[in-house]
């Protein structure tokens, strides 16, 4: 993955091409600037290295020198807290529990009914249909702010951006009356971190 020059510390990130959770963290890696190198896994055949470093054999997973960290929530907050700058998580408690709440429904609602395992196809259809509803509701809130807890990034933006990328390929359609919604979605989009975030899979879901 190409890097720009002005990047910092090297770490290692075990990824997948298409894992949205794996998404989450390239994305929190370049908008701090990190240098970092990245192992694609194959999940049909996990590398030894990572079983070892990460019990549950998952993707992502962060090595920060003798650190191994896992969930992809985990290591953003990680991310934030060892690299504060530019901060992506508030410094004051209500403010920073609000933005964890907020990931904390994405993940709930959202993102546990359409990549994890064990579901129906009625629930990953509801779950899509509540996605475009939701989604069309939170159009009002960014008619009067450019993210999701202001007018700066959060970790919230990032936990959530992963999953707008791939409204087309989830067959995920706005209504015409979300365009608030749609302009926030291209804000994300258009920022060089995002873009950088991208694996050429990535790339081709749009």
């Amino acid at each position: 993955m190409a890097t720009p020059s002005n990047k910092k510390t090297l770490m290692t990130l075990y990824s997948a091409p298409d894992c949205v959770f794996a998404h989450r963290v390239r994305f929190v890696l370049e908008e701090k600037a990190m240098e970092y190198q990245t192992i694609d896994v194959d999940l049909t055949q996990k590398p030894e290295d990572l079983t070892e470093l990460n019990p549950y054999g998952e993707v992502p997973t962060l090595v920060d020198r003798e650190l191994a960290i896992y969930d992809s929530m985990l290591i953003m907050e990680y991310l934030d807290e060892r690299f504060p700058h530019p901060p992506l998580i508030p410094v004051d408690p209500i403010s920073r529990a609000k933005v964890r709440v907020g990931m904390l429904r994405f993940e709930r609602d959202w993102f546990e009914v359409l990549y994890r395992p064990g579901h129906s196809s009625k629930e990953i259809q509801q779950t899509k249909e509540n996605l475009r509803t939701g989604l069309a509701t939170l159009s009002s809130l960014f008619s009067q702010q450019r993210f999701l807890f202001g007018d700066e990034l959060s970790i919230a933006d990032a936990a959530l951006a992963p999953l707008l990328w791939r409204l087309p390929a989830l067959g995920v359609e706005l209504p015409k009356g979300a365009r608030a919604a749609q302009d926030y979605m291209e804000r994300i989009f258009n920022m060089e971190s995002f873009k950088r975030s991208l694996t050429a899979t990535e790339k081709a879901l749009r």
